[in-house]
């Protein structure tokens, strides 16, 4: 991919944020399920913030405590944020990092919104990129992050930010796609699955590699074995790709003739939308066949990804 996937990324998720998807409807409910979330977690935040957008969930693992903050990059419509503050308590901080306008709208609302009526004291949710974080030098003590690192074009800063604003002695807990094996060209190439999760997806080794070229020890990555094609499995879904617009009309007969417009719904380049279709199902049919054709488990996995901010040495 010659072009900075980056707008287009940044649309599809802005898109989704538009869409209306929420816990409500029982494919997105699936897949959170499928990745991790219990029915209890899912009930007890905003609707809203959950959009089947996860790949796994770095809660379980992060081992949060009552008053530590905790930054959530990429957090989208605040799934993990709502999440984590609840864990942390009115001691604590939860604070969702996004790219997308429309997603930090969502958020907020989601938050103004709150649970069971009450409105959300310690959450906040800053506009930004991740690989320029809107917050100070050793700010928070846990970093968490849901199938998103794989979206960022300069893994590396990314990770140098992670480091940055930990605390030392600070940790991450990261849930991700990372490649087992180098991707066919057509995949590597392909923008669809880029925004899909997949194309811009490192090694296990990389991920290595680049957290401790950080700063980070104890680095851990562990497979969970999730099968990817949960997604496509729950009504049509493919990839970290989700159903944006349910009343666009766009179906699919390999998705049961459910609709298929999502995240990855942006029309191929110089493809005018079609009268009365709202969201054109350009780049996520292309994403749909290209899982028809590869079998994105051989390529690639969903991982825990753990690692720790030494409390002393040569970065700060």
């Amino acid at each position: 991919m010659s072009d900075s996937p980056t707008p287009i990324v940044r649309e599809s998720y802005g898109r989704t944020a538009q869409s209306g998807l929420s816990s409500d409807d029982p494919g997105v409910h699936r897949v959170a399920q499928a990745f991790g979330y219990s029915a209890e977690e899912l009930a007890a935040i905003p609707a809203e913030a959950n959009m089947g957008l996860s790949c796994g969930n770095p809660l379980a693992t992060a081992n949060l405590r009552a008053g530590e903050t905790v930054v959530d990059l990429g957090s989208g419509g605040g799934l993990d944020v709502f999440l984590a503050a609840r864990k942390v308590g009115p001691s604590g901080r939860a604070i969702g990092i996004d790219m997308t306008p429309e997603m930090i709208e969502l958020a907020r609302r989601n938050a103004a919104k709150g649970y069971a009526g009450q409105a959300y004291e310690n959450v906040q949710f800053l506009l930004g990129r991740i690989d320029q974080i809107p917050l100070p030098d050793a700010s928070a003590d846990v970093i968490i992050s849901n199938c998103v690192i794989n979206l960022a074009e300069d893994k590396e800063a990314v990770f140098a930010e992670m480091f940055r604003i930990l605390k030392p002695g600070g940790r991450v807990a990261v849930s991700d796609i990372a490649l087992k094996q180098a991707l066919p060209s057509e995949l590597a190439e392909s923008i669809a699955a880029h925004v899909g999760c997949i194309a811009g997806a490192i090694s296990p080794q990389d991920f290595q590699r680049g957290l401790s070229g950080a700063g980070f020890a104890d680095i851990a990555i562990v497979d969970t074995g999730a099968d990817l094609n949960s997604y496509a499995l729950a009504d049509g879904q493919a990839g970290c790709c989700t159903p944006s617009d349910m009343s666009s009309g766009a179906s699919d007969e390999s998705a049961g003739g459910l609709p298929v417009a999502g995240c990855c719904s942006s029309p191929p380049e110089g493809s005018p939308a079609k009268d009365g279709e709202s969201s054109p199902p350009g780049l996520h049919r292309q994403l749909a066949d290209l899982l028809r054709r590869y079998d994105v488990n051989a390529h690639a996995a969903a991982v825990r990804v753990f690692a720790l901010k030494p409390t002393a040495g040569p970065k700060s």
